[in-house]
């Protein structure tokens, strides 16, 4: 996600992040004062905290390796720190600005290493209401529209990310979906039953800059044939090198009609020229089929997801199956949940053990 530090840059480079934060917390304080009083100002946080416990210890991930005496098989951490800012200037005109959190792998002057969780940019974007008629245009550093949808049926993304965003953390393998990008997006409805949506960016991500010249444009369309039933069909493009080019190809279906309940469903194709098995083109895919059950209302859930991936569809044995499960408590208030969930991993390659692992997952947000 970033770039190594170099010989002569490492020991400045926890400096100068403090700089940056410092100077961007004060450029916010200054936006704040001068803002004019009728603009509706926001201020939101949410954490998500992990206490993971390994409940196997002879699959991939739970085995300790051999050359690694610092092994842990239950630890804590921080998986997301957002820090957001909402600014809703009139009915047709709002900015965001969202800080999240992550570890960077640095090391300070005396050689030591310096792992502390630090801050970066995920959004920074002017969002304009009804210039197009029914329609939302974000400009800047925005959500990508590759699986928004997904994710709010999902509505765990403090658990888990949806498949397409976490096939990386899964697999090791790419299919280029990040969740935010720099550039133009373009989401409405043209009828009530009929919804869209386009976008034209980078295609780096919010964490890289854009290396090349070449553009990842996205669109959607969304389907409501009837009342809580969505269908959605989704197709992406970038051109990578001469004569080279990447699509990805996805649909989704989400029920939401049964009360209580909501059910959902994502499959993909990644078609990419420069993933090459020999002479030949392999494609990356995923299926993820998910649910949420509603037993008290704003206090108790369940909920339960099945992930099937495809690193390469030439290789008969590297399929990854993943289950997870878990309940979504909020003992005290909406601002505070525990979800205990277990994660089993199962491989078809022969050689692999099941990994099956268990996370305390607290869900912090004001």
């Amino acid at each position: 996600m970033f770039a190594k530090p170099t010989s002569t840059n490492r020991a400045r480079r926890p400096g100068r992040l403090a700089n940056r934060l410092a100077a961007g917390l004060l450029g916010l304080g200054l936006f704040l004062l001068f803002v004019p009083a009728s603009a509706q100002q926001k201020l939101s946080g949410t954490v998500f905290f992990d206490y993971t416990f390994y409940l196997s210890n002879n699959g991939p991930i739970t085995t300790p390796p051999p050359d690694n005496p610092n092994f842990k098989n239950n630890f804590m951490h921080f998986r997301r720190v957002y820090f957001r800012y909402d600014n809703k200037i009139n009915d047709n005109l709002s900015f965001r600005l969202t800080f999240d959190g992550d570890t960077v792998k640095a090391v300070d002057a005396s050689g030591k290493a310096d792992d502390k969780f630090r801050p970066y940019l995920k959004h920074m974007y002017l969002q304009i209401s009804n210039l197009v008629p029914n329609a939302d245009i974000k400009i800047g550093m925005a959500d990508t529209i590759t699986y928004k949808l997904a994710e709010e049926r999902w509505g765990y993304r403090s658990v888990a990310k949806t498949i397409m965003d976490g096939y990386k953390d899964i697999t090791g393998k790419d299919v280029d979906a990040p969740s935010a990008d720099i550039g133009i997006n373009l989401t409405g409805k043209l009828v009530r039953q009929v919804r869209y949506g386009l976008m034209l960016s980078s295609g780096e991500g919010y964490s890289k800059p854009e290396k090349d010249k070449h553009k990842k444009l996205s669109s959607f369309i969304q389907l409501i044939p009837v009342a809580g039933l969505s269908v959605i069909g989704y197709i992406d493009y970038e051109k990578q090198d001469v004569g080279a080019k990447a699509f990805t190809y996805k649909s989704d279906l989400f029920v939401e009609f049964i009360p209580n309940l909501t059910l959902g469903a994502e499959y993909f194709v990644y078609r990419n020229d420069k993933n090459l098995q020999g002479d030949q083109r392999y494609d990356r895919s995923g299926l993820s089929v998910f649910g949420r059950y509603s037993l008290v209302a704003d206090k108790l859930n369940l909920f339960a997801r099945f992930d099937r991936y495809q690193p390469n569809n030439l290789v008969d044995n590297d399929e990854i199956s993943l289950i997870i499960a878990g309940l979504d408590w909020a003992p005290l208030h909406s601002s505070f949940k525990l979800q205990p969930n277990i994660w089993v991993y199962d491989y078809k390659d022969p050689l692999k053990k099941n990994d099956l692992i268990f996370n305390l997952t607290f869900l912090m947000s004001f």
